[in-house]
């Protein structure tokens, strides 16, 4: 959703309307809903239905005045032209392709030193009969070394900093979005209050917005172990909340808070956390302290990211994260929650899911729908453990699933409706245990159109022939590799043997490879109820 409603469609409309003195050529990729990563094209006609038949002066009676006029005109330049240059700079790098940068990078920094010291060390030293020579061919290794390094550090620099010119204009946007704002409310006549002025509000009402309720609360201390405080309008919670150390349970959902003390870290024996449909953009750093922490709503916020030190919650079984403006997931969150078995991050504004999400072996509900996934990564397979997956409204973004989703074999609901998907993997055929498969508006030719028709049982047949099929046709070909061999000798077909011989090992047996999981996971009681 975006955080300035009213500075889309006046844009929009200001550029359509200005006059010729005080128009611009409008950039391509100006639009009048603004995403980053991936904006949609422009509208062709500029008289839309949208826009017939409206007036400016009527629309907007206080741009009569020239120099609000002038400075309405300045502010939709200052937004264009930071979408402009977004647009020029591409896709914004992935997070965890950031954070590997920053890894790389300074574990060649750490590690240069110490390599250049080994090439002094182990070179004889000048008064050896070899000594000029020893030192020349030192200076060339430290050379040698230090452009290798500065070559690989220039990559990974580039990267770093495209990234961080994002991320600088992205805020130059947020600010000219601002001030449109701004401009557009005293040309309606509706001036927001000054920040003085807000500031001298908050401080007159502070008490105010501590709910008596919530003091109330916090005289009975300790001997409360659930608290539920939603839907009381509150917009602050007190630092002195973090002495209810003996919370359990904290619903805090359907308020108006912005954000979090840091005190909150300290409940360190809460087990279920809801704060759900709040205006939360970020989530404090000490939420990573709540070690006994099983169940974590933030669903229906502004949050743009989670912090890393979530990963720390290590005892978490359900996180919903969905409805915020999420771009990514942390890197390292799929190492840490090895116990979590449901996560529900849809409707967000993911363009990837980090690579460690494949340690989630727990997991059994992944509900990832309506982002930007441009695509899965391979270790998805290993979420053998995984029941329902939803990776739907992903739309142009999504156009193929890695091989490894064969791999998922416990899976039985499935939906890639709504993606630009033009052929399942052939290890598909491996999802014996799939019972629901919702495939529609996807371009596909495999399976064929009339097969979807007929059915999850029909796609299912279909897909393990054709897994059947590649399991022949690979045993086949190692077969006729090693007669060759045999024959020519090892080196002349080496490089064929090699190919073949870890699809081989893949392989294996067509019974193996279609035999379904036979155990399945002790389930959590509250867990057991429908997706």
């Amino acid at each position: 959703m975006d955080p300035n409603p009213t500075s889309q469609p006046i844009l929009s409309y200001v550029l359509t309307r200005l006059p010729p003195a005080l128009s611009f050529k409008r950039p391509q990729k100006a639009t009048s809903e603004f995403d980053v990563e991936q904006p949609p094209p422009p509208p062709e006609d500029p008289t839309s239905d949208d826009l017939k038949g409206l007036d400016l002066e009527e629309r907007m009676p206080g741009l009569k005045d020239p120099v609000l006029l002038a400075a309405m005109s300045k502010a939709v330049a200052d937004v264009a032209q930071n979408r402009s240059v977004l647009g020029g700079l591409g896709p914004r790098p992935d997070h965890e392709a950031i954070d590997k940068a920053r890894a790389r990078v300074a574990e060649i920094d750490a590690c240069l030193s110490p390599q250049l010291e080994d090439i002094v060390l182990s070179s004889p030293q000048a008064g050896d009969a070899d000594g000029q020579q020893s030192q020349n061919e030192q200076a060339q290794k430290e050379k040698e070394r230090k452009e290798a390094a500065e070559k690989e550090l220039l990559g990974l620099r580039a990267l770093i900093q495209l990234d961080e010119m994002h991320e600088a204009y992205e805020v130059l946007l947020k600010d000219a979005e601002e001030r449109l704002d701004k401009i557009y409310y005293t040309a309606m006549g509706h001036a927001e209050p000054s920040e003085k002025e807000s500031n001298e509000a908050d401080a007159e009402h502070e008490e105010e917005e501590v709910n008596e309720e919530v003091i109330g609360l916090l005289e009975k201390g300790k001997m409360l172990d659930r608290v539920d405080l939603s839907d009381r309008g509150l917009k602050r919670l007190p630092d002195a909340f973090g002495k209810l150390s003996g919370l359990v349970y904290l619903n805090l959902s359907g308020n108006q808070l912005e954000t979090l003390p840091d005190a909150i870290g300290t409940l360190d024996s809460l087990e279920e956390l809801r704060l759900a449909n709040n205006i939360l953009t970020s989530l404090p750093d000490s939420i990573g302290l709540m070690m006994n922490l099983r169940i974590l709503d933030v669903s229906g916020n502004k949050l743009k990211s989670l912090p890393d030190s979530i990963c720390h919650c290590r005892s978490l079984v359900d996180l919903d994260a969905s409805y915020n403006q999420l771009a990514y997931l942390p890197t390292n969150i799929g190492f840490e929650f090895v116990n979590l078995q449901k996560l529900r991050v849809h409707l967000n504004k993911l363009r990837s899911l980090p690579t460690s999400v494949g340690e989630m072996t727990s997991l059994r509900l992944l509900d990832a729908h309506f982002n930007e996934l441009h695509g899965l990564p391979s270790s998805i397979g290993k979420l053998q453990n995984l029941e329902a997956l939803n990776l739907s409204s992903n739309f142009s973004d999504l156009q193929e699933l890695p091989i490894t989703f064969g791999d998922l074999i416990n899976l039985k609901e499935l939906d890639l409706s709504n993606n630009q998907i033009h052929s399942l993997p052939d290890t598909f055929g491996r999802l014996e245990n799939l019972e629901k498969l919702n495939l529609d508006q996807n371009p596909l030719s495999e399976p064929p159109a009339d097969i979807i028709k007929q059915g999850v049982g029909s796609v299912k047949e279909y897909m393990s022939r054709r897994w059947l099929q590649f399991l022949i046709e690979e045993e086949e070909r190692e077969k006729m590799a090693e007669e060759a061999t045999a024959q020519q000798g090892p080196q002349q077909l080496s490089w064929m043997t090699r190919s073949v011989s870890s699809v081989g090992k893949l392989a294996g047996t067509v019974a193996e490879y279609l035999s379904p999981r036979a155990n399945r996971p002790n389930r959590d009681s509250f867990l057991d109820q429908q997706f």
